[in-house]
């Protein structure tokens, strides 16, 4: 295929996915109890795992092994994230796209899907209807098509930071869109946005090449590769990486994603600040290939092994995934979920209660509304959380690294997780879901330690309660 890179790659623009490196590594026999045991021995010092060591965790299938990694994982979700989980919504802007991916119903050659793109009066009209549910953070999402270029990516998450209802208002953008040159990430970096996040969908290069057929830029395996480290050259700080489960070998892409992870923080001294891990759902006019779609118990293994992986960055666990599925997964290590979701275009105000598949990227498995889930997450001891400090204050990036390795992390997001909560709360909370967030308010509060922080925090949650808001630590 001739190559349609037109712009520069980043300064570590090679294809780092060695294949033959990989599969010898998911050959090997199986790894016993004690190389088990030290290797989480190593994760539990919130060291990041090689990739060696990562496939030497999915080599045992044994049930000993398999809980060592689950209680593990456990706790180091707990030792480094506290009992939060980061709560946001997507937004779907346009569905125009000029690929031909086989497992998406944007696909160009779809016929059955309803073509849109808001415009600026519809993204209102959705943003309103975000922020009455009490949502602050967004992703936005984009079909790749040349009229979604950085220019109109950068004008639409102006627009939402523009829009206010009443006490709500979305204070940070995170953007799902096709990679881009340095400059189209310059431009889109000065709108404001969080984090910029590209999936590779898969790693394995065949698979790619063959459910990414024609030639479009999707198509350039090394360009789409390259995506985040130019973003990451461009000064997007933030950069999120996935993969899209069911077109290959989980394993093999585990072990990819751990693989890419260490290849930014090699290059650039950070890795990724979030990792997806989203698996294939029915959607309309796509036919799914069955071989390689994963069960709930290997769906939960690679969650978990992916935590002890990689310690420090954020794991997104999405609504594609039923209810059920969420409450299990969300033990091992998931650290942010969408919530209210909606992802039919303009779907927050006019699809109603049924989803629709012609309008829709995807079918849906969790459609409980926001504040359900809240509720959930509460009465199940996780602590719900809007915030949106340390993108908003500059700790983003290598800085936010600093912060987060030695530990303090929990010192900053667990008071702004119970500030955003009582803001939630007052704001928009249902009677039963106020009292079980005025109760965990005050069993947090009972678990901090005497001191400066707790008495600012205590200080901070009264001014919430006489009207102020956004007050980040």
């Amino acid at each position: 295929m001739t190559s349609l890179i037109t712009s520069r790659l980043s300064d570590s623009g090679y294809d780092f996915i060695d294949e033959a490196a990989i599969e010898e590594l998911l050959g090997q026999a199986p790894a016993d109890l004690t190389e088990i045991d030290d290797i989480i021995a190593k994760s539990m010092a919130k060291q990041p795992l090689s990739v060696e060591e990562t496939a030497r965790l999915l080599s045992n299938d044994s049930p000993a092994a398999v809980e060592r990694i689950y209680a593990a994982a456990r706790q180091l979700k707990r030792d480094v994230y506290g009992n939060r989980i980061v709560l946001f919504a997507p937004l779907y802007i346009g569905n125009l796209c000029r690929n031909d991916c086989e497992y998406c119903a944007f696909r160009r050659s779809n016929k059955q899907v309803v073509r849109r793109t808001l415009e600026e009066e519809d993204i209102r009209r959705q943003v309103l209807a975000l922020e009455q549910m009490g949502h602050k953070r967004l992703i936005v999402v984009f079909g790749e098509h040349p009229h979604y270029d950085a220019q109109f990516i950068a004008e639409c998450v102006r627009h939402i930071y523009s829009v206010r209802s009443g006490r709500g208002e979305i204070r940070r953008v995170n953007v799902n869109a096709a990679p881009m040159d340095h400059r189209g990430y310059e431009i889109v970096k000065s709108a404001g946005i969080g984090t910029y996040q590209i999936f590779q969908e898969t790693y394995h290069h065949e698979t790619y090449r063959r459910v990414h057929p024609g030639v479009t830029r999707k198509a350039d395996y090394l360009w789409r590769l390259d995506g985040v480290a130019r973003a990451i050259e461009a000064e997007c700080d933030d950069v999120g990486i996935g993969a899209l489960f069911g077109l290959y070998d989980w394993r093999f892409e585990v072990l990819s994603l751990v693989t890419h992870a260490l290849h930014l923080q090699r290059h650039y001294n950070v890795g990724p600040h979030t990792i997806s891990f989203p698996r294939l759902r029915p959607a309309s006019g796509v036919k799914l290939d069955e071989r390689y779609l994963v069960g709930d118990a290997d769906f939960q293994r690679l969650v978990a092994v992916l935590r002890l992986a990689v310690p420090y960055t954020g794991l997104i666990l999405t609504a594609r995934e039923p209810a059920d599925v969420r409450r299990t997964v969300l033990e091992f290590g998931v650290s942010q979920i969408d919530a209210g979701s909606r992802i039919e275009l303009g779907g927050y105000t006019e699809a109603g209660d049924a989803q629709i598949m012609e309008r829709e990227q995807f079918h849906l498995g969790d459609v409980r509304p926001l504040d359900v889930v809240i509720r959930e997450l509460l009465e199940n001891d996780y602590l719900p959380s809007f915030c949106t400090a340390c993108y908003r204050l500059g700790r983003t990036g290598e800085q936010f690294m600093e912060f987060a390795i030695p530990g303090f992390i929990q010192n900053l997001c667990t008071p702004n997780a119970l500030t955003t909560l009582l803001e939630y709360l007052l704001d928009h909370a249902s009677p039963e879901t106020r009292a079980a967030g005025v109760a965990a308010i005050a069993r947090e509060l009972q678990r901090m330690p005497e001191g400066p922080r707790k008495r600012q925090l205590e200080e901070r949650l009264a001014r919430i309660e006489q009207g102020g808001r956004d007050l980040p630590f």
